[in-house]
């Protein structure tokens, strides 16, 4: 079985998340870089990767990387690809994505344009024919140029990783699961302990802990584009991916995993998604606002995602909701506490300083990701 060079890309700070689950799944890492985690691994890898990573927002299987500083050089290297190795004669391909760093070439538009042309002609050629009809699977392209290297790849994806296929038409845009299972694993949390979110929203958090806990593979729920890449992915490794994460899960797991929100629509639409998921049997769901959570639970885990005050209207109601967190949180003396948010003045407010922080770019937005770490329970004997 020949090997490829595959790359997960993901949220810039999050890395040494992708590089950890990378290894856990028993592949080689080559290079770590800025957002992006490349590794060796077979074609098995792809399905594996597809199914299991948590944190990565997709899985790109690497073509070729070149120089180019003209749209010539660009053309010439996307011709010389041997794409025939790759799509088949009637393969649907077009360049989903063209992201471009610190390089000559900066027109999206025009960079997807000479691509598509470029590994057409090549096609042409290779197949001996004057048309490419297309009518095949999806093969999407990928181009990334950084400092005037040209990196080329298929997305083995398709849709971002981070739909499991759990939410269901949901309008306010709530925490991405792959930052939500970052989080959870960025805490001290582990399935014998107390974790709550009281600012659950639709619950994306509890969600994917609750998947970590029940061993779960975030993919199962879902399709990808290479499943049907017959040429590259026999459609039997699928099965057998399948198979191994379907008893892989942890079915006998008791989990006390606890979700509230002052916002009782949005928890009727946690208890949805969780349903979709086939998690909420180990989730408490309860509409409450933070100010009344209270417990005499021990050496229990809060992760969430508080509101953070996207308009400037909204900053001293959040301030205050921060000065609130401070308050009842600050009663659980052996509680741990993982905070994500965007707002500068947190810890001001917060009323204490972090344990650490972790500096996050979640799209564009800086946030920052606060660790308060209380006390280890004690050990079971």
């Amino acid at each position: 079985m020949s090997n490829y060079q595959l790359t997960a890309p993901c949220m810039f700070g999050l890395e040494a998340l992708v590089k950890r689950e990378v290894k856990d799944l028993g592949y080689n890492i080559i290079k770590v870089t800025d957002g992006r985690i490349t590794f060796e691994g077979d074609a098995m890898a792809i399905c594996r990767s597809n199914l299991w990573l948590r944190v990565a927002e997709r899985v790109l299987l690497d073509v070729d990387e070149f120089k180019a500083t003209s749209f010539e050089d660009l053309f010439q290297g996307i011709n010389n690809i041997p794409w025939e190795k790759y799509i088949p004669e009637n393969g649907r391909f077009w360049v989903k994505k063209a992201t471009t760093i610190k390089s000559k070439l900066f027109s999206q538009t025009d960079i997807q344009s000479i691509v598509k042309k470029a590994a057409v002609e090549r096609m042409k050629k290779a197949y001996n024919t004057t048309t490419i009809k297309e009518t095949g699977e999806d093969y999407p392209i990928r181009i990334f140029i950084h400092k005037d290297i040209v990196y080329v790849s298929l997305d083995t994806s398709g849709n971002g990783l981070h739909k499991r296929g759990y939410r269901k038409m949901i309008a306010k845009a709530p925490i991405r699961e792959t930052l939500g299972a970052a989080l959870v694993m960025l805490s001290p949390w582990k399935p014998d302990r107390v974790l709550v979110d009281p600012f659950c929203g639709t619950g994306t958090i509890l969600i994917e802990a609750a998947m970590i806990g029940a061993n779960i593979a975030p993919g199962l729920n879902r399709e990808f584009d290479a499943e049907n890449w017959k040429n590259l992915v026999p459609r039997k490794l699928w099965m057998e991916a399948a198979d191994e994460a379907n008893n892989a899960i942890k079915t006998d797991i008791e989990l006390n995993i606890q979700a509230f929100d002052i916002d009782y629509k949005a928890v009727n639409v946690a208890r949805d998604c969780a349903a979709n998921a086939y998690v909420d049997e180990y989730i408490h769901f309860q509409d409450r606002p933070v100010q009344e959570f209270k417990t005499k639970k021990h050496y229990g885990v809060v992760v969430t995602n508080p509101p953070y005050g996207e308009r400037l209207e909204d900053a001293e109601s959040v301030k205050e909701i921060y000065k609130d967190m401070g308050s009842v949180f600050g009663k659980l003396e052996d509680w741990s506490f993982v905070i994500v948010t965007s707002f500068d003045e947190f810890e001001r407010n917060y009323g204490k300083k972090a344990t650490k922080n972790r500096k996050l770019y979640n799209g564009m937005i800086k946030s920052y990701i606060y660790t308060y770490l209380g006390p280890r329970p004690p050990r079971r004997v």
